[in-house]
């Protein structure tokens, strides 16, 4: 059985504290926009890939992978955390020095380098800071950047990510991106060529087998940290219809997730140490309801020793295939 100081090392904060403490919160800013101090430092923690935060995210995803939950091609044959399972890790990270049960944030743009997988009870090193904080249409927005050190002082994941601060998500929900740099279709081209693997033989226009799943509340609950007694829109109903919504909404990080599941499967162990994904989220996608992620390469470039594969990536809402979450993927697959 893993003791209690094992437990408490998992997640961010330390659950248990909760016994002997009334305000989980006590002494974090408030977060608005004119709180922000640019550049600000939010603080460096230690997080240990047991058995139980693999899990978890085994639950939260429906991403039950092999290599994750029995042995993986890494580390002699070890198992190795998802692809993304450190992702909410570092966009949380802002809540060490912010009140996250009083943030009604909108998450907007999340980008993360996949350099190296962390091997299972390795502990992992995050800090992050905010970079950079700005007014589009109204809104305040605030950009943190983030890394996830091996026990080894090597990369395991970088993270950007672009945040509303405080906002009403059920009115700013659907306005779509403001400046697209490249705009995701979302749309499968007649006649592609579908394939469950990516192999020396992809090209452009190859489709990616889709991956369907429903996120239900107790999946968006437990990934947006109720375990930790952290209140927000996508674990508590009441905060959600105070933002304007009718049920709580799966985190954008949680969609992301999917995505990256996508391109694990798809792409082979190569996603985990040279993959990378940038998405934007263009609307709330509510817990409960079924949506399908897909993929389409979009071009093939011979590199040393391999094949950039550059893809476009989307996840779309089943009952009117609206077009819920798009962006970008690139890996480098062994030429051979």
């Amino acid at each position: 059985m893993t003791d209690s100081s094992t437990r408490s090392r998992r997640d961010l904060t330390d659950p248990l504290r909760a016994l002997h403490t009334d305000d989980l919160e006590a002494g974090l800013k408030e977060p608005e926009f004119g709180n922000l101090e640019i550049p600000e430092d939010l603080g460096t923690v230690q997080v240990v890939l047991d058995d139980h935060k693999i899990k978890r995210y085994a639950f939260t995803h429906d991403d039950h992978h092999p290599w994750a939950l029995a042995g993986s091609p890494f580390f002699d044959g070890a198992r190795v955390g998802q692809a993304a399972l450190l992702g909410n890790d570092l966009v949380q990270l802002f809540t060490l020095v912010y009140a996250g049960s009083r943030v009604v944030g909108y998450h907007t743009e999340e980008q993360m380098w996949f350099d190296s997988p962390a091997a299972l009870d390795e502990v992992v090193t995050l800090h992050g800071t905010y970079t950079e904080a700005y007014e589009r249409r109204g809104e305040g927005y605030v950009v943190m950047e983030a890394t996830a050190t091996g026990a080894d002082g090597r990369s395991v994941v970088r993270h950007r990510g672009v945040e509303i601060l405080k906002t009403n998500p059920g009115a700013i929900g659907g306005r779509g991106s403001a400046a697209p740099e490249r705009r995701v279709s979302g749309e499968v081209p007649a006649g592609a060529r579908f394939t469950d693997a990516l192999g020396p033989d992809v090209r452009a226009g190859d489709a990616l087998e889709p991956l369907g799943k429903t996120v239900t509340a107790e999946q968006a609950a437990v990934f947006s940290r109720i375990g930790e007694y952290v209140r927000n829109i996508h674990n508590d109903i009441d905060l959600a219809r105070a933002g304007g919504l009718r049920v709580p909404i799966v985190q954008g990080q949680q969609q992301f997730g999917v995505l990256a599941q996508l391109l694990t499967l798809r792409c082979g162990p190569a996603f985990l140490t040279s993959g990378w994904l940038r998405v934007k989220f263009l609307a709330p996608l509510d817990v409960f309801e079924p949506f399908t992620s897909n993929g389409i390469v979009t071009a093939v470039t011979p590199v040393d020793g391999g094949l950039r594969v550059d893809l476009e990536v989307w996840i779309r809402r089943d009952r009117d295939r609206r077009l819920m979450t798009a962006g970008w993927a690139a890996v480098t697959l062994p030429a051979s």
